[in-house]
């Protein structure tokens, strides 16, 4: 995060101006309403929270961060990684799992039952999802990690700290190791049949106590584990049930292969993949 946060922080050069052209020094108004649109956009949702006044809440803290930041230079930048961490990983992840579930029609008539069945007959209508609701609908979230595991990132960098044995070769600190998920995830010996979108096979893993299956390395692994892995997870089951609630859609084209071209993050379709949808009414 630190190195994200000094990539996107303007660098002095000579002659008083920044790396992007403008004098520095002074306040960049852009930047204050930057910082008053993101405040203003987190503190409703804050407000509406029915949490003690002690309790900690993830946008609670943002707010917090951004309220208490009094250079104006990097409060944006904040904000802007906050929007990144949030979507650059997310909005494909929630293709990818309407996708798979549109191009499987025993999984999406299953989904749309147990959907059915918590919120009653979909509609256009307004919809509040809770968290019994979601522990209602897991069939969800194993298609949410499913299609993870069929489009994890290609590669996970992690830079040695510290001298390491791997059988027999020792990697010196300074050196860099890549691991790749998309292959690891393909191994049979931990996930049978593994080109096959097989959503049920998540059941065996301990979701409610935070684990996720045997190697499973989409979010990284250890204290270095992407921290909003959940949160993701939140937003992608959510925007899932939304969607199908309020729409009825079938694919157009066939579930697309994934582009070879994207080694980090999740990958973007090799080619189009249409869909078909109509309001409910």
């Amino acid at each position: 995060m630190a190195a994200c946060l000094r990539a996107g922080n303007r660098i002095p050069t000579p002659g008083g101006q920044d790396s992007l052209g403008r004098r520095s020094g002074g306040s960049d108004p852009s930047r204050s309403s930057l910082k008053r649109f993101g405040v203003d956009l987190l503190r409703p949702g804050c407000d509406e929270l029915p949490v003690p006044e002690a309790a900690a809440t993830l946008v609670q803290a943002v707010l917090n961060v951004l309220q208490m930041e009094t250079n104006e230079q990097y409060s944006p930048n904040y904000q802007l990684l906050l929007l990144w961490a949030s979507l650059s990983n997310v909005v494909p992840v929630a293709f990818w799992t309407l996708a798979f579930v549109f191009s499987h029609p025993n999984i999406h008539k299953a989904i749309m039952e147990g959907i059915s069945s918590v919120f009653g007959t979909p509609g256009k209508g307004k919809l509040k999802v809770s968290e019994d609701d979601l522990k209602k609908l897991l069939l969800i979230k194993w298609c949410a990690l499913e299609a993870i595991r069929l489009r994890s990132p290609g590669v996970i960098t992690r830079k040695v700290v510290a001298p390491v044995k791997i059988l027999n070769y020792i990697i010196p600190s300074g050196d860099f190791l890549m691991l790749s998920p998309f292959w690891l995830h393909r191994n049979p010996k931990y996930f049978p049949e593994p080109e096959l979108f097989k959503p049920e096979r998540w059941e065996k893993a301990n979701l409610e106590k935070h684990a996720f299956l045997d190697c499973f390395l989409a979010f990284g692994s250890g204290k270095f584990q992407c921290p909003g892995r959940w949160f993701a997870l939140l937003e992608i089951q959510i925007f899932v049930i939304l969607m199908l609630y309020k729409y009825d859609c079938s694919l157009l084209d066939s579930l697309p292969k994934q582009s070879s071209l994207h080694i980090l993050g999740i990958p973007q379709p090799e080619g189009q993949c249409r869909i078909e949808y109509k309001q409910r009414m």
